[in-house]
């Protein structure tokens, strides 16, 4: 995208800037029912939308689709902004350029979450939003529940509900070893790898590791503990611990293998 001039049809290099006092005088005249005045606001703005949909670059969506659905957001904030409040327009523009994009994916996700847990989602969202600009601070999960007079734990399922899913072969670190992935992460007592550790067969392959291979076997497979518990265990980096940990694996099963 950095290298795109155009999208959907906008020479994005040519869009204008504003002002803040050109900004209000458009608004002003916007709200005296001049439509001219509302779209020079719109194009003066564009370039917001394009620095908002920067933060979606990774998800793999089409950049003009993101880009229409932020200029959809833009404008529904152009028809809700108060001018008596003393609020640039960039900054109540973005969240709701954000929440419209965030909403388009979401309800393109290929995961299906109910409409009515979608709604109470996107209405703790914006009573997030509402508190944060009335209180200038970020409200706690308690002030959003009491302001929607619903449960605390019914936002919390309502907000998990809509996050989107990550793939547990996604990298989240490299050192130019090997990559560590999130299932790397992640604590499971019921991992495919643990079922190696069972059996007399294991027990006799076990005996040929190391005392640090083993360890670090015995902190991920018995304790549950995550890589990066288990680098500040052993005083050794994470992506220290992901290598010794694939490679006594390996060894372990190829043991087993000579065992049985």
């Amino acid at each position: 995208m950095g290298n795109k001039v155009e999208i959907s049809g906008v020479n994005t290099s040519e869009l204008p800037v504003l002002s803040n006092k050109e900004m209000r005088v458009l608004f002003k005249q916007m709200q005296q029912g001049d439509q001219v005045a509302r779209n020079k606001i719109v194009n003066g703005n564009l370039r917001l939308v394009l620095s908002v949909i920067q933060r979606f670059n990774n998800r793999g969506e089409n950049v003009d689709d993101l880009f229409q659905v932020g200029c959809i957001g833009l404008m529904k904030a152009i028809d809700n902004f108060d001018l008596t409040k003393n609020v640039r327009f960039s900054t109540y523009a973005v969240p709701m350029i954000i929440g419209e994009i965030r909403r388009y994916l979401r309800d393109n996700n290929p995961i299906r979450v109910s409409r009515s847990l979608r709604d109470t989602a996107y209405k703790a969202l914006q009573m997030k939003e509402a508190l944060k600009n009335r209180n200038a601070e970020e409200p706690s999960l308690n002030d959003i529940a009491k302001g929607l007079g619903i449960s605390r734990a019914e936002i919390i399922f309502a907000l998990d509900a809509i996050q989107d899913p990550i793939s547990l072969f996604e990298p989240i670190f490299h050192d130019g070893g090997d990559p560590i992935f999130v299932m790397d992460q992640i604590s499971d007592q019921k991992s495919e790898d643990e079922s190696w550790l069972e059996g007399i067969a294991v027990r006799e392959a076990l005996r040929r590791l190391n005392q640090r291979e083993k360890l670090i076997l015995s902190y991920r497979f018995y304790e549950g503990k995550t890589q990066m518990e288990v680098a500040d265990e052993i005083g050794i980096s994470q992506a220290q611990v992901s290598r010794l940990e694939k490679a006594a694996l390996k060894r372990l099963k190829r043991h087993v293998k000579e065992e049985k």
